[in-house]
């Protein structure tokens, strides 16, 4: 049994204490084993927990589920990830209602590349899931070590998931729901192949059902996953508007696909624009300009003779041999984990180097090499 494993699950599951919560109890405490080994008197006293949490947490009721979810992982090669770990999306980190624990299945850095949310009504029309099929196919044409990110449900989400493994491209589906299971059923075909190019994510433990609740949560991980989420359709109320919303919350950019003021399934999309929550886009090249990504074939292949005479430091260098291999540009955040330096260091670095001329900086965090 993984002991260690079986207290961070165990936090998870304390009715009373939600992520931010518990992220700074176990803050307050120094670590997550520690929180089960304090004294009630002392927890009681930590801002947010009070009498009634610290009872329930003393009282270890949460250990024997949590021991049952750590067989469960193990025995069917389940990837569990916790916030401080360095395989947890930097992107997600930076939302801070973020879960403590995801849980993914597949093959997929959840860090690399650069990563597009596709949602929309389960309702799609016909024109919604033909829009969604040429983005992917168009932005895998354009630009390199891309994911889409969808949450596998009717309409708009699985015709996403299934153009981007049409195109090879890894895609992530976020799921409301515990990965022994699949929902809805009928695109458990579609979810098993994504497993060889793309991942299954979620917060859940296994045996949670898919109930509503869940996906309210599951749409905050697809939204924080992201650096750019595209409503393809919506009505005026749903989950792709309140994914909209929390992407607008965390910072992200928000796109979506204008359509005929009459159409049932395009009113949510032009409410997004007229009230400027997102911005309109009639195809991937719009994306790619508002994201300020390059093409492929634009890509930069060279380092300009003036660039040998520097006398970089052998940090500098790392940089630039990593930017060299990126052309579309890295975020701060992918070089700090890449080069397993502190976010503030690589940050520090990274401004000394644009003053030197040695790199630029593009919105978004977005670091090039000067061409």
């Amino acid at each position: 049994m993984d002991e260690l494993l079986k207290y961070k699950i165990a936090i998870t599951q304390i009715h009373g204490i939600g992520n931010i919560l518990a992220k700074n109890l176990i803050a307050y405490v120094g670590s997550v084993e520690g929180v089960f080994r304090e004294k009630k008197q002392h927890l009681s006293k930590i801002p947010g927990i009070g009498e009634v949490l610290a009872e329930e947490i003393v009282s270890q009721n949460v250990m024997l589920r949590a021991e049952k979810e750590v067989e469960f992982v193990l025995k069917n090669n389940i990837l569990p990830i916790y916030f401080t770990d360095r395989d947890y999306p930097y992107r997600l980190k930076e939302c801070p209602d973020s879960p403590i624990m995801i849980y993914c299945k597949g093959k997929c850095n959840l860090n690399e590349g650069k990563f597009v949310g596709i949602v929309g009504t389960r309702s799609a029309t016909q024109i919604g899931k033909e829009n969604s099929a040429k983005l992917v196919s168009d932005l895998s044409a354009m630009i390199s070590q891309l994911t889409i990110v969808s949450g596998l449900a009717y309409g708009i989400d699985i015709s996403a998931h299934k153009a981007a493994l049409d195109n090879n491209l890894p895609t992530i589906g976020v799921l409301g729901h515990g990965l022994d299971r699949i929902y809805p059923s009928v695109h458990r075909s579609t979810a098993i192949k994504m497993l060889t190019n793309g991942a299954l994510v979620t917060e859940f433990l296994s045996e949670t059902n898919p109930d509503r609740q869940n996906f309210v949560m599951r749409n905050r991980i697809i939204a924080g996953l992201c650096d750019a989420l595209v409503i393809v359709e919506s009505g005026v109320k749903g989950g792709a508007l309140i994914t909209a919303e929390l992407a607008n919350d965390y910072n992200r950019d928000v796109f979506a696909f204008p359509g005929r003021t009459t159409d049932e399934w395009s009113k949510g999309c032009n409410k997004l624009i007229k009230a400027n929550q997102a911005s309109l886009i009639e195809s991937a090249e719009d994306l790619i300009t508002f994201m300020n990504w390059e093409k492929q074939n634009e890509a930069v292949t060279d380092v300009p003779q003036t660039f040998l005479n520097f006398d970089l430091s052998e940090e500098e260098r790392e940089i630039v041999s990593l930017l060299r291999q990126h052309p579309d540009g890295l975020q701060v955040n992918e070089l700090a984990i890449m080069l397993s330096k502190p976010f503030s260091k690589t940050s520090s670095k990274l401004l000394e180097m644009e003053f030197k001329g040695l790199v630029k900086c593009f919105p978004g965090n977005l670091y090039r090499i000067v061409k």
